[in-house]
């Protein structure tokens, strides 16, 4: 383990060394690249170096308990019992760290939520889920803009797909995907029964033009007017597009740019970044035949959370963890779940790697 640990050091010192160079800091594409991968090692370099420094100590300690000198030969006994706890915690801590990542963690995301079943209910569930992700991303500091969005006029939604950038955003919501099911009593019901509705969500990494690419040859495009509740644009122009991939089949729609070039460019993201995740969802599922993951993100089917506003109670499935914090959690507050679910994943890595 040292020497992998030394080797990330060294790494970790080359890239701030690039990271000064001239000619790399006048690349802002190279320079954002470096810097981000630089960051982030930034942990296992500050643990590595702790643990490198305690197998010195270590070492230290027992070279002493070798000589004659028995003040000194006290003294690394007093030190060699606290310095070994420090070791075995300190390993610990690295067995988790030097896991592999995935390399889409670091990636900025496209979120899509839709209305399952329960008609109009499941629409203003979709809503709420729509809030719940728009204030996690707003605690996070993350830019965030609607790429498409069809709204049911009553404050739910039936449809919304946005776009998400920030530190490692793809790495921390990716858990969100699959159905969420909601247990409450509806606006609209008069006798007060508790309903069961269900809104699915997808996390998709934002694919880049070297994760992927697309043949113009295999797309139809199409442009319609725009409609909805507003927006200058509704109705006047076809800004509007359609956008179909002809051998998958799949179909994006965008509408809520101010322009038809601008509404083409988003529709094409969101098209490439559906694409990426099937092919990852594909090579998951290849994955799952060997190791089955509690916290896969890959079946989008799974019912993996329900949310209960007569108890209060929101519980993740996947992990059967439950909490009482629904009021927080739908403010936004979805921290404590995201790193259960971190920490479930991790280990199982660590069950996988052991075996």
């Amino acid at each position: 383990m040292r020497d992998k640990l030394k080797a990330i050091i060294e790494k970790h010192a080359h890239l701030a060394e690039q990271m000064a160079d001239p000619e790399i800091y006048n690349d802002q594409r190279k320079l954002t690249s470096i810097a981000k991968e630089h960051r982030s090692m930034t942990e296992i370099v500050t643990v590595g170096k702790e643990y490198i420094s305690v197998l010195d100590q270590i070492t230290d300690d027992k070279e002493a308990l070798e000589s004659g000198d028995e003040d000194l030969k006290e003294i690394a006994r007093g030190e060699l019992n606290e310095l070994e706890e420090q070791q075995a915690k300190l390993e610990e801590k690295l067995k988790i760290l030097l896991l592999p990542n995935d390399p889409n963690d670091d990636k900025n995301l496209i979120l899509e939520i839709r209305a399952g079943t329960g008609g109009e209910e499941a629409a203003l569930f979709a809503a709420d889920l729509y809030r719940v992700y728009m204030r996690y991303a707003e605690r996070n500091d993350w830019v965030f803009k609607v790429m498409n969005s069809n709204d049911t006029g009553i404050g739910g939604m039936k449809e919304v797909i946005v776009s998400m950038k920030g530190d490692r955003a793809y790495g921390m919501l990716k858990y969100e995907s699959g159905v969420h099911r909601v247990q409450r009593v509806p606006k609209t019901e008069t006798s007060g029964r508790v309903h069961t509705s269900a809104a699915t969500v997808a996390v998709l990494p934002e694919a880049e033009d070297v994760d992927i690419e697309v043949n113009s040859a295999d797309l139809k495009i199409d442009t319609y007017r725009a409609s909805g509740a507003g927006g200058q644009h509704v109705n006047k122009t076809e800004s509007a597009i359609r956008i179909t991939h002809i051998p998958t089949g799949l179909v994006v729609t965008c509408q809520d740019e101010s322009s038809q070039h601008k509404n083409r460019a988003a529709a094409l993201k969101v098209l490439k970044s559906r694409l990426l995740a099937a092919e990852q969802e594909k090579a998951a599922a290849e994955r799952a035949e060997e190791r089955k993951s509690l916290v896969s993100t890959g079946d989008r089917s799974a019912k993996i959370r329900t949310y209960n506003f007569p108890q209060g109670r929101v519980t993740d499935h996947r992990i059967n963890f439950t909490t009482y914090r629904l009021q927080e959690i739908l403010d936004g507050n979805i921290t404590e779940i995201i790193e259960q679910l971190k920490i479930a994943e991790q280990q199982e890595l660590l069950a996988a790697a052991t075996k």
